[in-house]
């Protein structure tokens, strides 16, 4: 899981890198745009993965059927 989870950060951090680069950034301006888009997707999915888990266990208990009684 940690090795999965560096995995996904550095191919983010990779992305934005050449995303701020081809946009024309270039210097210490790079680094800046490089930090705040990373970290910026970052803590995005952090907010989302556990929010999108509720959601549908929320929706799954609401519109499943209540406990079934079994026969004695």
């Amino acid at each position: 899981m940690v090795i999965l989870s560096v995995v996904f950060v550095v191919c983010v951090s990779l992305v934005s890198l050449g995303i701020a680069y081809y946009g024309g950034i270039r210097g210490l301006g790079l680094l800046g745009v490089w930090f705040f888009l990373t970290f910026g997707i970052v803590v995005v999915l952090a907010q989302v993965i556990p929010a999108g888990i509720l959601f549908v266990s929320f929706l799954s208990a609401a519109f499943s059927p209540g406990k079934r009684q079994r026969c004695p």
